[in-house]
């Protein structure tokens, strides 16, 4: 029962690395036997998760914030040493965003947070994988647990991470960035494939989510269940950027989906195309471009959940 825990020390604007003697000592208050180790570069942790998989680990605890989470669960997905449903997740959030948490009720306070791990309720959530190609144009494969967007959602979420590289990102770094890029960005053409439909229009912005939530609280797939075998999609075709400032505390509760621009579709796959190329981002991360490639693994994620 013995826990691994990767720690980012530079989640949260480095809080990762402030708070981890506290988180430490509550952890070992709580009767938490564990093994640390920090990550030292981007995609440290996806190396650190099958290593230690196969040394033996089957309980892993992330200290970090959405893009640790999801370099984990491609660490866990990527190894071939057990199957996926041996090993179990949990989370301390210390990040600016920390989306997927909210989807399962997993508060900030670490002492709350651990005694969630003490209970050991487990979830069995969906996960995604996607099919794109990477600047060097190269076809890839990304596993997800929360959300991706692409076009302008694509955007936001890559100025925002060159902000967090720098330290100099915060909680509202997203929604400063939806409004500093609304006169840079103009809407792509694309052809999506669903389960049973095809969609040919002109989109603004767009995301496929397996929970709900992402940008620091922007609800952005409302009824999206993460056990259900199947992804959302929002679609939001050309709208005018007055009217997007005009609604953008819509973006929190889920209701700017009854905007008349915005759509929403459920499908186990999802495949799309644009001209031009439309960029993404997954779980936070910033990936590469169209065609996209999108199906679901459903119940693969075993997690400790907070929800009742």
């Amino acid at each position: 029962m013995e826990w691994f825990v990767i720690v980012n020390p530079n989640a949260g604007k480095r809080k990762g690395e402030k708070d981890w003697l506290e988180i430490a000592a509550q952890l070992t208050s709580a009767n938490i036997e564990f093994v640390s180790v920090f990550t030292e570069h981007r995609g440290h942790a996806v190396v650190l998760t099958r290593k230690y998989i196969e040394n033996g680990y089957r309980n892993i605890i992330v200290v970090g914030g959405d893009g640790t989470l999801n370099e984990v669960v491609n660490g866990i997905f990527t190894q071939a040493h057990v199957p996926t449903d041996r090993v179990v997740l949990a989370m301390i959030p210390v990040g600016t965003g920390n989306d997927w948490c909210r989807m399962f009720n997993i508060p900030n306070d670490y002492k709350q947070a651990i005694s969630l791990i003490t209970k050991r309720k487990i979830f069995i959530q969906d996960t995604g994988t996607i099919k794109y190609v990477s600047s060097e144009g190269h076809e890839k494969t990304r596993y997800f647990i929360n959300m991706a967007g692409m076009g302008f959602d694509a955007l936001v979420a890559k100025k925002t991470n060159t902000q967090k590289d720098l330290g100099k990102s915060n909680p509202m770094s997203y929604v400063v960035n939806i409004l500093s890029s609304l006169f840079l960005y103009t809407s792509t053409k694309v052809n999506i494939l669903l389960d049973e439909e095809k969609i040919a229009s002109d989109i603004f912005s767009m995301s496929v989510g397996i929970c709900q939530y992402n940008g620091g609280g922007m609800k952005q797939a409302p009824g999206a269940l993460p056990d259900d075998g199947l992804f959302d999609m929002t679609l939001i075709k050309p709208i005018g950027k007055f009217k997007i400032i005009r609604n953008i505390i819509k973006l929190f509760d889920g209701s700017f989906t009854k905007l008349p621009e915005v759509s929403t579709f459920r499908s186990s796959k999802i495949i799309i195309h644009s001209e031009p190329p439309m960029f993404m981002e997954a779980d936070g991360e910033s990936l590469g471009h169209t065609p996209f490639v999108f199906n679901i693994l459903p119940q693969s994620l075993f997690v400790v959940s907070g929800l009742k």
